[in-house]
């Protein structure tokens, strides 16, 4: 009970994945199936209409949500394989500079 504590994802949130093929890389949250479980895509590997069933606690959840897929999901259902990478892209660019940031403020 103790895994309680962590809080649940949201749809539209990024999460790099830390167990199975895809470690280290960051997909989007599409839907939550239930309390451990979760669909994740990247719009590019792995398409929003062929989501990946994925374990909760074989996430690393970031704080970073897209407005834009919550937005399109709320509204429609369904989100486009472009705006989930745009999603991934938008994070890791702002994940570098944050990066690029600290190096210059030690250096």
């Amino acid at each position: 009970m103790g895994s309680d504590q962590a809080p649940l994802p949201v749809p539209g949130q990024l999460a790099c994945v830390l167990k199975g093929k895809e470690a280290g890389s960051y997909f989007v949250i599409v839907r939550l199936i239930d309390h451990r479980f979760v669909e994740i895509a990247d719009g590019d590997k792995r398409k929003f209409d062929n989501a990946k069933k994925k374990n909760i606690s074989h996430l690393e959840l970031q704080s970073y949500i897209s407005v834009e897929v919550q937005k399109s999901l709320r509204e429609i259902g369904r989100v486009t394989n472009g705006k989930l990478r745009f999603a991934i892209a938008h994070f890791l660019d702002g994940e570098i500079s944050n990066k690029r940031k600290g190096e210059s403020a030690d250096g």
